[in-house]
């Protein structure tokens, strides 16, 4: 690997670790250590797994490294930004400095990723396949034979994939908090969020594969699950839940419809110019 490679392996291996330190020291000083905030907590802890599958994608030279790196990077910060801030009363310094620290690192990631040519170069590859030939049945790189898919559609699909996560959490805090009266609401909640997932399945194949269809299918689930997740976080979490468990939602929401309108951008440019024909020269009697 390129030494910038490494660099940017190391540095992904520290923002895991960070990721941890920062929750737990959340943890430790929060004022109230409710169900809500053992929830929140380990999502974002979970999040450190996900550096660490990011770190397998680029040492393999993965192209989908640099989507799935900006995704976490993005929503690393908004879910342990909303965990900094207490109900009242201002973040308590050892966890306002490690939130500074840990967003310096999920930037500097997002600036290896995308602004590094070696790393860059190095982020080619295909998923390896199951190959049958004249040498027997094998794993070899699987290069598609169809025009390679846009970067922009990548972090489109990508950034559709959180939104499950992002609503069954609140939906989690809500189940805890909620009474008897509201729990048919919150099981619709997670209900809704188990269909979404299932919805995006198909939606990202063949969103891979430049269907115009899917990427209207793709905003169209995106504007349903900004209906349904927003008006249910602030009537069952109040507005703190709203900021807490929204913002992060919309923020994925906005790369998921940013990625669709580049990569609609990028296929456009993509379709030939119609050739023009030649001038029929006139013929003399």
């Amino acid at each position: 690997m390129p030494p910038t490679v490494r660099a940017l392996v190391a540095l992904l291996y520290a923002t895991a670790a960070a990721t941890v330190a920062v929750e737990l020291v959340n943890w430790a000083y929060a004022p109230e250590q409710g169900f809500g905030l053992a929830v929140r907590t380990g999502w974002a802890l979970i999040r450190s797994f996900g550096f660490l599958i990011l770190v397998w994608h680029v040492r393999r030279g993965r192209a989908g490294a640099k989507p799935l790196g900006l995704i976490l990077a993005v929503t690393t910060v908004f879910a342990v930004g909303r965990l900094v801030v207490p109900r009242s009363g201002v973040p308590p310094l050892p966890g306002a400095i490690g939130f500074v620290l840990l967003t310096g690192l999920c930037l500097a990631v997002v600036v290896l990723l995308y602004r590094v040519p070696t790393v860059g170069a190095h982020l080619v590859r295909h998923p390896n396949r199951l190959v049958l030939d004249r040498r027997g049945i094998g794993w070899q790189e699987g290069v598609p034979r169809r025009p390679p898919v846009a970067g922009w559609t990548l972090t489109a699909r990508v950034a559709a994939f959180t939104y499950p996560a992002l609503m069954v959490v609140p939906a989690l805090v809500a189940l805890g908090e909620a009474g008897l009266r509201r729990l048919p609401l919150v099981l619709g909640w997670l209900l809704f969020a188990i269909v979404v997932g299932n919805a995006l399945l198909p939606i990202a194949i063949f969103l891979l594969r430049d269907r115009a269809w899917a990427r209207v299918a793709l905003v169209v689930v995106t504007a349903a699950v900004l209906l349904v997740d927003l008006p249910l976080c602030w009537l069952l979490l109040g507005v703190d839940g709203l900021v807490r468990d929204g913002v992060p939602l919309v923020v994925a929401a906005g790369l998921t419809l940013w990625g669709v309108a580049r990569s609609r951008t990028t296929a456009a440019a993509r379709v030939p110019a119609p050739r023009a024909e030649a001038p029929v020269p006139d013929t003399v009697s």
